[in-house]
């Protein structure tokens, strides 16, 4: 019973690193998303549900999907990704301006050449509350799904904070090109 498992290893949460886009002046980097308490993944399926006057059971198909990502951050001063964040938050940025591209990457997906499995999407920024802790500045919200993602690779240096999309396009809806991901 459950044996099957015991010789498995457990995949850490720590194993699944987000990078977002960082825009300065004319260009833009990706940087790792550090210093959170809390990146959790919301599929908010869209269901069809019917029951059939023939039948005693309901049916139900998932038409659709509005991923979010749930976070909570501590704000660490010059860090280039949640100054991005403060800002749109503290600024009351909408549309546009509040839309950023966000990589994540599985680190278990290491292939023999050095490449890791990763996915690009645009989020808007939702940001709910800030400041409700007397420990630090923390900011809370939603990065939420605008657009289809996109599955990527991408190589990694060393230390795990700088990492380069392999071919292809590298924003989630826009321009051809290799795109540096830096912390």
């Amino acid at each position: 019973m459950g044996k099957g498992i015991d010789s498995l290893k457990l995949k850490k949460r720590s194993e699944k690193l987000a990078f977002m886009e960082v825009k300065i002046g004319s260009t833009s980097s990706y940087c790792r998303l550090e210093g959170f308490t809390t990146q959790a993944f919301n599929a908010n399926a869209s269901e069809y549900n019917r029951q059939y006057v023939d039948e005693d059971t309901e049916r139900t198909d998932v038409k659709g999907y509005s991923e979010s990502i749930n976070y909570n951050f501590d704000q660490y001063i010059g860090h280039p990704a949640l100054s991005e964040i403060v800002k749109i938050t503290e600024n009351e940025l909408t549309g546009t301006d509040a839309v950023r591209n966000i990589l994540t990457v599985d680190m278990t997906s290491n292939t023999s050449n050095g490449q890791y499995e990763a996915t690009l999407r645009a989020y808007a920024i939702v940001p709910s509350s800030n400041g409700d802790s007397t420990d630090c500045m923390t900011y809370s919200g939603d990065f939420k799904s605008r657009g289809a993602k996109r599955a990527v690779k991408v190589t990694m240096d060393a230390d795990f904070e700088n990492a380069t999309i392999v071919g292809g396009s590298a924003v989630a809806s826009q321009s051809a090109g290799n795109v540096e991901v830096k912390k």
